[in-house]
């Protein structure tokens, strides 16, 4: 999640100081079976990694693993790294030879931009340059005209990426933006890192994108409380967390600037921010898709957001509205604890 284009909410891990578990069902007789944990600053954000494991070194290995293959999607996708291949791309507006896990990023937004009508369009990225010249030092700290907003709209199309044997083009003068989606697609590399070492229960949580797999040493799900928009201690609601990926989005946590508290989360098919909800969360398989759809859902609004997650197999989300409702799709609350 681009920290302009999506908020970092803290989903809390309640149950995460619980004593031991274990990764095999059965574990050898004398073994002692810890959770080891670490975090990190990478991709603008706090990383956490926690696992359980009866070999320190072998947790942290696995840890240090995983945590090198956020990196990975990092060099790739950081707007603050120079030569990233999203850098490259947005300077000249074509890549050659890009990455196949940046390709893949990039195809995934397509597919979100086309079942959210254009609400997730990574495209938007001139746009949020736009509103932050206008809240930066030596900018109005006044929203943009109409007329330069219709202006740059003109670049925000998602159709006009074309990707083609490994290249990447764009239209002249466009940008793309993926940090409502490369954090979610971190998540889920280190989570197949994990598993790959031999890891059953573990999490990973990303500034707020999370996913966990396994369960808890008591047999039981993880539990993620989803943080209350008014009180920072207290929870609207606690989800059941096994082999599933959670993230929300919102407008409580970052503006573009202080004073003018204006949601950081700008609708790519009006150019203005998103003001209708105070948040969504999405629960899905993958990372990837929670972050992407919980950004949909909050741009959509409750009833659009709610109408496209119901079309989407193996997705739910929640809402909190503006007058502080809780809005569930369909599914949302077999996953409540």
């Amino acid at each position: 999640m681009n920290s302009r284009y999506t908020a970092f909410f803290a989903l809390i891990i309640i149950t995460l100081s619980l004593a031991s578990g274990c990764i095999n069902p059965a574990p050898e007789e004398g073994e002692e079976i810890q959770l080891f944990q670490q975090t990190r600053s990478i991709m603008d954000t706090t990383v956490t990694i926690a696992v359980y494991a009866s070999e320190e070194n072998e947790a942290n290995e696995a840890i240090d693993n995983a945590f090198g293959e956020i990196e990975k999607v990092d060099s790739l996708m950081s707007p603050s790294k120079e030569e990233s291949q999203l850098n490259l791309l947005n300077k000249e507006a074509e890549l050659q030879g890009a990455d196949p896990a940046f390709i893949y990023v990039l195809e995934r937004s397509v597919y979100y931009s086309e079942i959210s009508g254009g609400a997730f369009d990574i495209t938007i990225q001139p746009v949020l340059d736009l509103w932050k010249s206008k809240f930066s030092p030596g900018g109005t700290y006044e929203p943009p005209a109409p007329e330069e907003l219709n202006e740059t709209l003109k670049l925000v199309n998602y159709s006009e990426i074309r990707i083609e044997e490994g290249n990447v083009t764009l239209q002249p003068e466009m940008k793309v933006a993926v940090g409502g989606i490369a954090k979610g697609y971190a998540v889920d590399m280190a989570i197949e890192s994990l598993e790959a070492n031999g890891i059953k229960n573990a999490f990973v949580n990303a500034g707020g994108d999370g996913k966990y797999i396994g369960r808890k040493p008591d047999g039981t799900a993880w539990i993620v409380g989803l943080q209350n928009p008014d009180k920072n201690e207290e929870y609207v609601t606690a989800i059941r967390a096994e082999d599933v990926a959670v993230a929300t989005s919102g407008n409580y946590e970052r503006y573009f600037n202080e004073s003018a508290k204006m949601s950081h989360i700008s609708d790519p098919r009006t150019g203005y921010p998103s003001t209708s909800l105070i948040s969504s969360t999405a629960i899905a398989k993958d990372a990837i898709d929670a972050d992407a759809f919980a950004t949909a859902v909050f741009v959509l609004g409750e009833k659009e957001g709610l109408e496209m997650i119901e079309t989407v197999e193996g997705v739910e989300c929640m809402i909190i509205t503006e007058d502080r409702r809780l809005v569930y799709s369909s599914g949302f609350k077999e996953y409540e604890a």
